[in-house]
C-alpha cells in the first residue's frame, strides 16, 4: 500500500512542479514579425475614444452618484496602495472642490468642443454612453425627461457636424438611484422587474435616437461590474459576497438585459429599414502564472481567465451561461446568436499567485512584484503582445468582427511618453492580429480626456487632452493626441514610428 501511496505522491508532485499543464507565461513582450515597414489597418477603419456618462457628465441622479455623495460626507478617501481600491472608499476624492464632483469635466458645457477637438485630431469615430436616469430621473416616469433627451440630441448632433459615427452605449455601470429601492426583498438587476425597467429605457433611447445610431454597445465590462459591484465591494451595491456562485444570478441578469436590448434595438432597426450592429464589450487582460514553473499557478491562471473572460461570451454560442468551476447553469431565452460583433476592451496582465494549501485561495497580482516590467500609473503591468494573444484568441473562439472599444493607460505626466508608446505598440499589435486572422473594424482609445475613474476618482489620468480641473476645466491636449492623429492620418504604424517608441530611453 506504501509504494501506491509514493506513487501518487510523486506523480501529484511532477504535475505540481513541472509545468506541463495550464497557461504558459509568455516571453515575449511586442511583436516581432519579419516584414518590417508600415503595418496598415483595413480600409475604412474606425478610430476614436471612448467615454462614459458617469465618468463625464455633470452628476444625475444614479446609484454611483448617491455612493459619491456617501463618500464624501463619510470622508471615505483611502485606497489599499497604488492602483488597488478600498471597499466603500473612492481615493483622494476630498482633494477635489464641489464644483468638480458635481461637474466632473464640465462635459455637459464642453462636449461640442470636445468632439470639434476630435474631429481636428483625425478621429472618424465616438464611442460615449447614454445615462439611464438623465432620461428617466424619477421612478414611474412613462416618458422620458424632455431635457435629458435634448441632451443628447445636442450631442448627436455634435457628432454629425464633425462625422464622427456614434457608438452607443447602453448600460456603462451605473443606474437610477431608484432602481435600488427594495421590492420584494431586491434591489437593482435583483428586482424582479428589472428587465421590464431596462427595456422602457431602451424602447426610449431607441424611438428618440434610433435614426442617428447604427452602433450599439448593450453592456460594458458586466464582468467586471459583477466583480466590483457584488464581491470585492468597491463598486456600487457594495457587497462583499464571498462567494462567487451568489453573483452568478447577476450575469444571468445582464445577458437577459442585452437580450431584450437586441430585441427593442432590431425591431426599431427593421421599421426603419435600416441595418444595425449591436454587441456588448469584455473587459480583458492576459491572465498568466507568476511562477512559470508552478503548476497551480498556471491551472489557476487559464482557470481565472475562462471565468472571467469567456465564460460570458461563450453563453452567446450556446444560449447558456455556465459558470466555470461550479456547477451553476442557466438557459437564457433568446441569447444564442444575439451578437453582431464583440466588443474587446483591454488593459494588460494579471499575475495568479496560488497556495497549494489553499488552492482556491489565490491572489490576483496587478504586476511581477520580482520583475522590471512596464508600468502605468496604476501599477498595471503593460503588456502589447497580449492584446494580439487576447485579440486572435477571440476571433478563434467566435468568429464574430470584433471592435475594440477600450484600450488605454493611466499616465499623468505631461510629455505622456507612456501613453506614446503604448498607443504604438498596441496598435502594432491590433495590426497583426488582423494580419493573422481577427477581423478587428475598429479602435476606441480610452479616453479622450481625463474623467472620474471610479474608485480612482480623478487621481488616474487616461486622457489623450489633459484636464485642468482646478483651472475652469481647461483642455490641454497632450503629445499623445498627436500621435494618434498620425496613426489615423496613416491608417496603421510605420516602423520608423514602433522603432522611435520601442528605444526610448526615457520610459
Amino acid at each position: 500500500m506504501w509504494y501506491i501511496i509514493c506513487g501518487l505522491i510523486v506523480v501529484a508532485a511532477a504535475l505540481f512542479f513541472l509545468p506541463v499543464t495550464g497557461r504558459k507565461r509568455e516571453k515575449i513582450f511586442i511583436s516581432f514579425p519579419e516584414d518590417k515597414g508600415k503595418i496598415s489597418l483595413p480600409k475604412k477603419f474606425l478610430w476614436g475614444t471612448a467615454t462614459a456618462a458617469q465618468q463625464i457628465e455633470s452628476q444625475t441622479p444614479t446609484d454611483w452618484t448617491a455612493f459619491e455623495k456617501r463618500v464624501v460626507k463619510e470622508k471615505k478617501f483611502d485606497s489599499l496602495g497604488r492602483g488597488k481600491a478600498k471597499p466603500g472608499h473612492i481615493h483622494n476624492l476630498g482633494n477635489y472642490p464641489a464644483e468638480v464632483l458635481r461637474k466632473k469635466t464640465d462635459y455637459d458645457r464642453l462636449f461640442a468642443k470636445d468632439l470639434s477637438l476630435a474631429a481636428k485630431y483625425s478621429h472618424n469615430s465616438y464611442r460615449f454612453s447614454i445615462e439611464w436616469a438623465r432620461l428617466f430621473p424619477k421612478e414611474g416616469m412613462s416618458k422620458p425627461d424632455k431635457k435629458g433627451i435634448e441632451y443628447y440630441r445636442n450631442i448627436l448632433k455634435a457628432c454629425k457636424r464633425n462625422n464622427l459615427k456614434p457608438s452607443v452605449t447602453l448600460f456603462h455601470f451605473s443606474s437610477p438611484q431608484w432602481f435600488w429601492q427594495e421590492r420584494n426583498g431586491y434591489k437593482g438587476w435583483e428586482r424582479d422587474d428589472a428587465i421590464e425597467l431596462f427595456s422602457h429605457f431602451v424602447q426610449a433611447v431607441a424611438h428618440e435616437f434610433g435614426g442617428d445610431i447604427d452602433h450599439w454597445c448593450t453592456l460594458n465590462e458586466p464582468m467586471v461590474y459583477i466583480y466590483n459591484g457584488y464581491l470585492e465591494g468597491i463598486f456600487p451595491p457594495n457587497e462583499l459576497r464571498r462567494d462567487p456562485v451568489k453573483a452568478a444570478p447577476l450575469a444571468v441578469r445582464m445577458l437577459e438585459a442585452h437580450v431584450a436590448a437586441w430585441q427593442i434595438l432590431k425591431q426599431d432597426a427593421a421599421a426603419r429599414n435600416k441595418k444595425i450592429e449591436v454587441g456588448f464589450t469584455q473587459h480583458t487582460r492576459r491572465f498568466e502564472p507568476l511562477r512559470n514553473w508552478h503548476g497551480l499557478d498556471r491551472l489557476t491562471a487559464r482557470m481565472v481567465e475562462q471565468a472571467f473572460m469567456w465564460d460570458f461570451c461563450d453563453a452567446f454560442k450556446t444560449g447558456v451561461f455556465r459558470m466555470s468551476g461550479s456547477r451553476f447553469k442557466q438557459t437564457i431565452p433568446g441569447l444564442k446568436d444575439s451578437l453582431d460583433y464583440l466588443g474587446i476592451n483591454y488593459y494588460g496582465r494579471f499575475y495568479l499567485k496560488t497556495n497549494v494549501l489553499r488552492p482556491m485561495k489565490f491572489e490576483v497580482l496587478m504586476n511581477d512584484p520580482a520583475s522590471d516590467e512596464l508600468r502605468n500609473d496604476l501599477d498595471w503591468a503593460i503588456y502589447p503582445h497580449g492584446f494580439y494573444l487576447v485579440l486572435t484568441e477571440a476571433a478563434r473562439r467566435y468568429g464574430l468582427p470584433i471592435y475594440v472599444l477600450e484600450n488605454g493607460t493611466a499616465d499623468a505626466a505631461d510629455d505622456d511618453r507612456l501613453r506614446q508608446r503604448f498607443l504604438v505598440e498596441h496598435i502594432r499589435e491590433m495590426a497583426l492580429a488582423i494580419r493573422d486572422g481577427a477581423d478587428v473594424r475598429g479602435y476606441w482609445f480610452w479616453s479622450l480626456v481625463d474623467n472620474f475613474e471610479w474608485a480612482e476618482g480623478f487621481e488616474a489620468r487616461f486622457g489623450l487632452v489633459k484636464v485642468d480641473y482646478l483651472k475652469k476645466f481647461q483642455r490641454i491636449p497632450r503629445p499623445s493626441l498627436e500621435l494618434f492623429k498620425e496613426i489615423i492620418e496613416e491608417n496603421g504604424v510605420s516602423q520608423a514610428m514602433f522603432e522611435y517608441c520601442r528605444n526610448d530611453k526615457r520610459l
